[in-house]
């Protein structure tokens, strides 16, 4: 008996032994999760996490993606995009605003356009389609795409398409071409040569106003050359066949102030308006719905949505005007947080003049790749893709693969913290949040190659786009 009770005595010390192991192991990792700032929604990394061995994870569902053993297979740098990350906010997005409209008692619909120019590959333009988003323009090229995906039934002709971007004679030829097909296509008049053009457009248009206000934003312009002033659209009087007045206040705006004090101006603008245009019934506020990229204080969609719907229901309402459709184009929102890029540490270099940092030289370029890192001094959301629950750190600098002084990346000086590469075997880097812009605005400075595109769906890799060889990208020079 007491050798039976001695042994329920071991067992239940060694089982206590694994679970005060489990926990200790378990809250270690909570640890680095929370150092990496994973696993939190205000930073868009919701659907991340750390593996048992200290390596990056990213969720879909049930299903996840070891991004390490992704990078060892197909090398770097690479480019991983979640389509269903898109999906979800999409998704997400049109639920909110019809949950407020609900709410509020607000008349008017709402339709989110997903702007095309923040990232035209076909493989994030089609799930934000798939999930209700309809469609904005910027370019002839971009809406010879959408014919094209007309022609082949991928979308359904009821897609609402607004063109924006100046108009070249292409450009209204194919929108009239496309009307007259029974395609939804709304062409927003710019200035005066596209007004004159469009007089006898038999199908809605709208017109874009550059509202006399400004707010606090890193891409606020002192002048705009985009659309009408009030006075000069007012001066206009009767405009045939106008549905939508369109503003673009900026974008990544980071206040709620400066989303909501716009409205407010256009929602009274918008009354004036309709006094001699009857047909006068939405109001697209453009984008501007910023990420957090490395600030956490941002406002929350619901937020930002529930603000919305309330100030304009509350501005008709005092205006005595019928609820105006809404409009958002927030691409870099829900574009954004679809793609990680990851780059190999290749050397180590020490910096004389700062001696608590040193250069990490990587396998890409930041001025070919992530051109927003030089072009307006972007500062990303960077962490390890291994050696994530390594305690020994150092603050580093990273320097691109090009011969020029300006491919680098120190975070505004403050450099960035990673695993030391005298610890590891090799060192990986995810850039998160690279799925907006960046695509389009690539090049091939010193005639690097472009990263590989890969695509992480239903738990599955495949190949969007094969890292270029010499000879390909030497083609493209002519050779």
């Amino acid at each position: 008996m007491f050798t039976i009770a001695y042994q329920t005595a071991k067992e239940m010390d060694t089982q206590t032994k694994k679970e005060k192991k489990k926990k200790k192991q378990k809250a270690k990792k909570n640890g680095f999760k929370k150092f990496w700032k994973l696993g939190v929604d205000a930073y868009n990394t919701q659907h991340f996490d750390i593996s048992k061995d200290g390596e990056l994870v990213v969720r879909e569902g049930n299903f996840q993606y070891n991004i390490f053993d992704i990078v060892k297979k197909y090398g770097s740098p690479s480019e991983i995009f979640f389509p269903t990350m898109i999906e979800d906010k999409v998704r997400d997005l049109i639920d909110t605003f019809n949950a407020f409209i609900k709410i509020y008692g607000y008349k008017g619909k709402f339709f989110y356009h997903y702007p095309m120019k923040v990232n035209q590959n076909k493989e994030f333009v089609l799930p934000a389609v798939a999930e209700g988003a309809n469609l904005d323009i910027s370019s002839v090229n971009e809406l010879h795409l959408v014919k094209r995906m007309i022609e082949q039934d991928k979308f359904n002709t009821k897609i609402r398409v607004t063109c924006n971007g100046p108009k070249t004679d292409k450009y209204l030829a194919l929108i009239e071409e496309l009307h007259a097909k029974g395609m939804n296509v709304i062409p927003i008049i710019e200035n005066h040569h596209e007004l004159d053009a469009l007089k006898k457009f038999k199908g809605p248009v709208g017109i874009r106003v550059n509202l006399n206000i400004k707010i606090k934003s890193h891409w606020d312009k002192k002048f705009n050359y985009f659309g009408f002033t009030e006075d000069e659209i007012l001066k206009l009087g009767k405009i045939r066949n106008l549905t939508i007045l369109h503003y673009h206040i900026s974008s990544q705006i980071e206040t709620l102030d400066g989303l909501i004090k716009p409205l407010k101006r256009a929602m009274g603008f918008f009354a004036t308006l309709k006094e001699k245009n009857s047909g006068l019934d939405t109001l697209d506020i453009g984008g501007g719905a910023a990420i957090p990229y490395t600030k956490k204080n941002l406002y929350n969609m619901k937020n930002l949505v529930g603000r919305i719907v309330k100030t304009a229901k509350t501005q008709a309402d005092r205006l005595h005007l019928k609820h105006p459709n809404l409009i958002v184009e927030w691409g870099r929102f829900v574009a954004a947080p679809s793609q990680i890029t990851v780059y190999r540490a290749l050397a180590e270099k020490n910096i004389e003049t700062k001696n608590d940092k040193v250069w990490y030289v990587i396998d890409g370029s930041f001025m070919n790749d992530l051109l927003d890192t030089w072009a307006i001094h972007q500062k990303w959301h960077m962490i390890p893709v291994n050696s994530m629950n390594t305690k020994k750190l150092k603050k580093v600098w990273l320097a691109g693969s090009s011969c020029d002084s300006d491919d680098k990346y120190t975070a505004g000086g403050d450099g960035i913290l990673l695993p030391r590469l005298d610890d590891v075997e090799e060192l990986y880097i995810a850039v998160l949040d690279t799925g907006a812009y960046q695509d389009a605005l690539a090049s091939h400075h010193c005639l690097l190659s472009s990263p590989a595109k890969l695509i992480a769906a239903h738990g599955e890799i495949k190949i969007g786009r094969k890292r270029e060889t010499a000879e390909e990208v030497g083609k493209e020079f002519g050779w």
